[in-house]
């Protein structure tokens, strides 16, 4: 919880003095910044920025994402020997009988990869933007949350009885049923997606002010510091859950798949009993009229007056300047101002900047890309490999283990040290950091499939399902778990990228509507208002890069995992690079951007101006 500054530390709002500047309009090292409480330029410059208390409402939330990340990994994580293997001789439920349990492997559909593959990639944050319009225009956030909290829950449901043995029994009524869970699932997640990160950073309130140290020293609380150490520990909340989900790989291999399903059905049960118990004490934002509708009709009119059937021509004209004349009220005379108009000058400005800071998420389809290889295709390189009775789909698990043991390293230690040593490590240079720190991984994918392929006893002809003359596995002389550098190396990017996103889109303040992961720096830069806006299309990335997936099904086999993997280093590589160039001067405005649209204003949005003729001033 913030603490209140003492009252000489706060700024007179009264004084003709004291009025709040601009950080690029400020004229003097003692001009207070705006909305912050008594901080100067120069308290900015030369104080050390520490982070707030944060509110328990919001390790509570995190405790609900642990709950639900636990549920979905539990899961997801079975998809892939679930679909792709057929069941172990003997089975009816997927199990694999004890004495064959250091080679086998459990699944059920026996599909092959490339289906596998397709059925699981097809569904991932179906509804990235549905969460967010009916949070801003019906029921707000929290009830949002709760309603489609039930829908995952249906989801689930339907999925264990998908896998009870009398139904795997008849594999076509199996699959049906998975897809229609995973279906109902990605309905509620993706809704979910777009309100649980902003409820998170909703629970912490507190401005920038200067504080005194029982030390003596005078420091800057910064809400910025605050927020990212938020998304730190709420990131640790995910893999935490994640972490929590090892059990699936172990209960779907001993005691099949239904079992495996249902024990984190019954986690799910959790998410409700934490929601109904803190309703009361959470910060909740109630509707007040679609920002992510408004923002879409605000762009369809300057996209209406640009556009051509020419892709370069439209290029051109949407970069030219004054493209966001057309929507600005004061374009038209008085009493010409079309009736689709109904918002002010101001809230254009901020589509404007929201925009802006959203184009951090163009690049982010090809990180996920990166980051997608971890979730079923490295799973089947380790069915090829020795597995000692390990299951092959429980390596996956260390990427969660590795974030949770590195967050608190980086939070703690690494941040901070660089801060004392004066190092500016920005959102920007994190997030291309974290590219190239994934495409390292792609490339020791791909050498390590090289291998695979030079000492598996089938070559490069499905390693996963080489078998000896007799039926038996007979996988190549590589320990499975020479495949957890990958993992590592993901959650390492992880926490520059997907960690950094979540915070970029949500140390910003603006507005009661911001929605969900590059998060971190959009969250911060948008207006306050637009967190909805940025929160939906954080969430996009993930659908888009779902999407560009699917269309690479035909490539994602066995016997082209080596080249699909050097592919996504060399591609992942060249968006590092593209990134940080076409964000640098951002980066020179980090303390600058995060100041911007902080302000109280909530706007008019969905009434007419001329019903609030104060604001036509």
């Amino acid at each position: 919880m913030s603490v209140p500054p003492p009252p000489s530390h706060r700024a007179d709002s009264n004084s003709a003095s004291d009025e709040p500047k601009h950080l690029s309009d400020a004229d003097s090292s003692d001009s207070v910044l705006e909305n912050s409480d008594g901080v100067t330029q120069h308290d900015l410059a030369t104080l050390r920025h520490v982070r707030d208390r944060v509110p328990w409402q919001a390790f509570s939330v995190a405790v609900v994402e642990f709950a639900e990340r636990w549920t979905y990994y539990g899961t997801t994580n079975l998809y892939n020997n679930y679909i792709r293997a057929p069941l172990p001789p003997g089975s009816l439920d997927g199990s694999v009988a004890r004495a064959d349990r250091a080679l086998g492997v459990a699944g059920a559909l026996a599909m092959g990869q490339e289906k596998s593959f397709a059925i699981r990639t097809f569904f991932v944050y179906l509804t990235p933007f549905l969460g967010a319009i009916i949070a801003d225009t019906k029921w707000g956030r929290y009830k949002t949350i709760c309603v489609f909290t039930a829908v995952i829950f249906l989801g689930h449901i339907i999925l264990v009885a998908s896998a009870t043995p009398a139904v795997l029994q008849k594999p076509e009524t199996s699959l049906g049923l998975l897809i229609l869970a995973i279906f109902v699932m990605a309905v509620g997640a993706g809704s979910i997606k777009a309100n649980v990160s902003p409820l998170i950073a909703d629970q912490y309130t507190g401005k920038m002010r200067k504080e005194t140290l029982p030390t003596g020293e005078v420091v800057i609380v910064s809400p910025s510091i605050t927020i990212e150490s938020i998304y730190l520990y709420f990131y640790m909340a995910i893999n935490l859950g994640s972490v929590g989900a090892i059990s699936a790989s172990f209960l779907a291999r001993d005691n099949g798949f239904w079992v495996a399903y249902l024990v984190p059905t019954c986690v799910f049960a959790v998410v409700p009993l934490v929601l109904y118990g803190c309703r009361k004490y959470y910060v909740i934002t109630p509707p007040r009229g679609s920002i992510l509708l408004e923002t879409f009709r605000v762009v369809c009119v300057c996209l209406r007056e640009r556009w051509s059937w020419n892709p370069i021509a439209t290029y051109r004209n949407i970069t030219r300047a004054g493209f966001w004349d057309p929507a600005k009220p004061s374009s038209y005379n008085a009493g010409e101002v079309p009736a689709k108009i109904t918002w002010d000058d101001e809230f254009v400005g901020e589509v404007h900047r929201t925009m802006e800071a959203c184009k951090v998420f163009l690049f982010f389809p090809i990180y996920w890309l990166c980051y997608s290889q971890i979730d079923g295709n490295l799973g089947t390189v380790a069915a090829g490999m020795t597995l000692h009775g390990t299951p092959n789909d429980l390596i996956k698990n260390l990427d969660p283990i590795s974030i949770v043991i590195l967050v608190p390293i980086f939070e703690r230690w690494i941040y901070p040290g660089l801060r004392r040593l004066g190092i500016n490590f920005s959102p920007i240079k994190r997030i291309t950091a974290g590219f190239l720190v994934a495409a390292l991984a792609m490339v020791y994918s791909a050498v390590l499939e090289k291998y695979l392929y030079d000492l598996s006893p089938c070559n490069n002809d499905q390693p996963s399902a080489c078998t000896s003359a007799d039926g038996e596995p007979n996988a190549a002389p590589l320990n499975v778990w020479i495949v957890s550098g990958p993992y590592i190396l993901v959650a390492i990017s992880e926490i520059f990228a997907s960690i950094t996103s979540l915070q970029v889109s949500s140390r910003d303040r603006s507005s009661p509507r911001l929605t969900t992961m590059c998060r971190e720096y959009a969250y911060t830069k948008a207006p306050k208002r637009m967190k909805s806006v940025v929160m939906a299309f954080s969430s996009l990335q993930n659908a888009l890069a779902s999407a560009l997936n699917f269309a690479l099904t035909a490539v994602n086999v066995e016997q082209k995992f080596e080249w699909l993997f050097a592919s996504f280093a060399i591609t992942a590589t060249i968006f590092a690079g593209l990134f940080y160039w076409t964000f640098q001067d951002l980066d020179r405005r980090e303390a600058e951007l995060n100041l911007i649209g902080t302000g109280e204003r909530e706007g008019f949005v969905g009434e007419r101006l001329a019903d609030h003729p104060e604001k036509s001033a």
